[in-house]
């Protein structure tokens, strides 16, 4: 189902999962006077805390998610891990996007991959493996080290493995119980960026600056915006995302991941079709969010003015560094906490964003 009137203020925004991200979408909708109406498998859902109303439901409860849908005047996912047929089912009763096709070119890494290629955009070269033979022949086609990763679920570093051998391409493969893989370049870049944008009902697209992006076993740590890209680098970043999003009549914000090579070249690394982690510092250096961004683009509002008015340090908190939520709270900044009750190491329980006064005038989109 098509979208064929914007959302007015008083209706209900349907967002499938609970986290941080979902949290911050339902705050960003009744920033707009809309409700937000959560659908989580989690009882314990973060995102329950603040919205409306909320449903604990399977993804694949398709009579509960059609209830859900029901009730909802558009409905959007916070994660990448929905299944397409869910989002599939939803659009037969409610418009839902990103749609169904946007998740099933960015959950499988070699249809991603293969997706961005056909694009005459820059990856890392890689192969698809499913079995010994095929690492084996992948890893001698690769001709130096490489990356294994599964082919679907994985995030954080969750689900890859670093090779520099034929064997241990095998030994990767096996630590996988022989999950459909992808087995990609090692690419030694100079740093890490990302390109967070939206595309609206009509078409119109708007793009933030490029934050740099700086890891730490696998996580984001901090996003600094501006980052090193140049100009040039900024331009090149923002037509990638644009004809990304194009190309899958893609409606909401989305977030590609770069590498920025040594010689300057950019090379996609992955697409997340949502929000993004390296766009949470929008929510105060700019007047209008990422999160305020897709809850308008979904809504079938125009797109608001993605500017930056200041610099910014995104900093994750994560694990047990959310026990020192005082000292965070003593530091000038914004604290963001996401209500998370288990803390895990690894876990982003919140983040923290510093400001500054603009040292390069901001990037007009």
């Amino acid at each position: 189902m098509q979208l064929t009137s914007p959302v007015a203020p008083g209706g209900t925004i349907g967002i499938l999962g609970g986290g941080q991200l979902g949290r911050m979408l339902a705050l960003a909708a009744a920033r707009l006077g809309l409700k937000a109406h959560v659908y989580c498998h989690d009882a314990n859902a973060a995102a329950f805390q603040v919205c409306d109303r909320h449903t604990v439901g399977e993804f694949d409860d398709l009579a509960a998610i059609a209830r859900f849908a029901l009730s909802c005047d558009a409905v959007t996912f916070e994660f990448e891990n929905v299944p397409a047929a869910t989002v599939e089912h939803i659009a037969q009763f409610t418009p839902a996007n990103p749609g169904a096709g946007a998740l099933r070119n960015t959950q499988d890494r070699l249809v991603e991959k293969s997706f961005i290629t056909s694009l005459g955009v820059n990856t890392a070269a890689f192969f698809a493996v499913d079995s010994e033979k095929t690492a084996r022949e992948a890893f001698a086609a690769l001709g130096g080290p490489g990356v294994m990763k599964t082919r679907r679920l994985g995030y954080d570093g969750k689900g890859q493995a670093k090779v520099a051998s034929a064997e241990e391409a095998v030994r990767a493969l096996d630590s996988f119980r022989h999950a459909p893989a992808v087995l990609e370049a090692f690419v030694d870049f100079f740093y890490e960026a990302s390109i967070v944008a939206a595309r609206g009902v009509d078409g119109s697209f708007a793009a933030y600056d490029p934050p740099e992006n700086i890891h730490e076993h696998h996580i984001l740590r901090r996003s600094i915006v501006p980052g090193r890209l140049t100009p040039a680098q900024a331009s090149e970043a923002t037509i990638i995302a644009r004809t990304i999003a194009e190309a899958l009549g893609y409606i909401g914000v989305l977030a590609v991941e770069l590498f920025v090579c040594r010689d300057g070249t950019l090379l996609v690394n992955e697409i997340a079709p949502r929000v993004h982690n390296s766009g949470h510092w929008t929510l105060e250096a700019c007047t209008v969010s990422q999160f305020e961004q897709h809850i308008r683009a979904i809504a079938g509002w125009p797109l608001g003015d993605p500017v930056r008015h200041a610099d910014a340090t995104l900093e994750n908190i994560l694990g047990g560094e959310a026990v020192d939520w005082a000292g965070y709270a003593r530091r000038p900044g914004a604290l963001h906490l996401y209500g998370k009750s288990e803390v895990r190491p690894g876990r982003k329980m919140g983040h923290f964003t510093t400001l500054g006064p603009l040292t390069k005038p901001p990037r007009r989109p």
